[in-house]
């Protein structure tokens, strides 16, 4: 596979293989608005004009949600305005551009959300190094929630964004309904995999019926846990199936309770979990992680596990890095 063969998938045309996914900046104002660190950021990034598409860091669709100080929102119509500079800034360069939407449940802090962090289940957060119990969400708070994603995702595509992506990875609340490790739920949120992914299916659904047919919807999806206990990869692909009937149009797989700490830190160390999503999804499949050179991307795209690569904290390291290593090759 070669890094110029276009890709297209609704309505993003995929000019090459090679994707921006989303890095934290921690950038934003108190209030999570855009300001003109991030713009500037996006702009010293992006003005290669190399990347196909871009994921812009993830941003919290509720206060409860917070992952950190400084953290991007996209929880009320007062953010919509500086997300439209945003998304012209990068479309200007001649990138696709989706909003990442995220809720940040038991890895939320109480020092940054001034309340008690929520969770499927009153169980401590192992992608988390503190010892903090957050509180059981009831059916009603999980309603809110849904339409709080839904609600995020018609700002983006007011705001001029491509295309939205939900974050299920890394411990955040979406991923801690998936994993088993960290949701124990005996009502319909819960138990088998079916039941643990019925508030993704239920986003999914109620964001399409909102945003239209042609409007891209991605998933980040933490995969796998990489501890004892987690989610095992028969559930990993049958999700990862069901994500694609509810209308999502692109997977993009990353790790889930384990984050990025596993013992393997070649390029692409997480093929092992997109390989066998790839091989029964009929949608592109990204994948990031350790990509240090261009040669790196064109093993990965080699090994017949993904279609497209993410190339994050080399990019975030060094603004000419893609300029460098993958110009030459496309």
């Amino acid at each position: 596979m070669k890094l110029s063969d276009e890709l297209k998938s609704k309505n993003i045309n995929f000019k090459n293989r090679i994707v921006m996914p989303p890095m934290a900046t921690a950038k934003a104002d108190k209030n999570g608005h855009v300001t003109e660190e991030i713009l500037n950021y996006y702009e010293e990034k992006t003005e290669n004009k190399l990347f196909s598409t871009v994921i812009i860091e993830h941003c919290f669709v509720d206060a409860l949600g917070k992952a950190s100080k400084n953290q991007t929102s996209i929880a009320d119509d007062s953010t919509i305005d500086g997300m439209k500079k945003l998304a012209k800034l990068v479309k200007s360069n001649d990138s696709n551009v989706v909003l990442q939407i995220s809720h940040a449940g038991s890895s939320a802090s109480e020092e940054v959300i001034e309340n008690k962090p929520v969770a499927p289940s009153a169980i401590k957060n192992p992608s988390k190094s503190t010892t903090e119990i957050p509180r059981e969400l009831t059916l009603e708070e999980i309603e809110q929630i849904i339409e709080k994603f839904v609600d995020a995702a018609v700002r983006a595509k007011k705001a001029g964004f491509d295309g939205v992506e939900i974050h299920s990875a890394h411990g955040y609340l979406l991923n801690q309904f998936l994993s088993p490790i960290t949701n124990k739920r005996t009502d319909e949120y819960g138990g088998d995999i079916d039941g643990r992914i019925k508030i993704h299916l239920e986003i999914i659904r109620k964001i399409r019926e909102k945003v239209g047919e042609n409007y891209p919807i991605f998933i980040r999806m933490g995969a796998g846990d990489y501890l004892e206990g987690g989610l095992s990869t028969e559930d990993s692909i049958h999700a990862a199936q069901e994500f694609v009937k509810a209308g999502v149009d692109v997977l993009d797989i990353s790790g889930g309770m384990c984050m990025f700490s596993i013992d393997d830190q070649r390029a692409g160390f997480f093929d092992f979990l997109s390989k066998p999503i790839y091989e029964n999804v009929d949608v592109p499949v990204i994948l990031t992680g350790g990509v240090k050179t261009g040669e790196d991307v064109e093993d990965i795209l080699n090994r017949g596990v993904c279609d497209l690569v993410g190339i994050g904290r080399s990019v975030f390291k060094d603004s000419n890095w893609i300029e460098n290593e993958i110009k030459p090759l496309i």
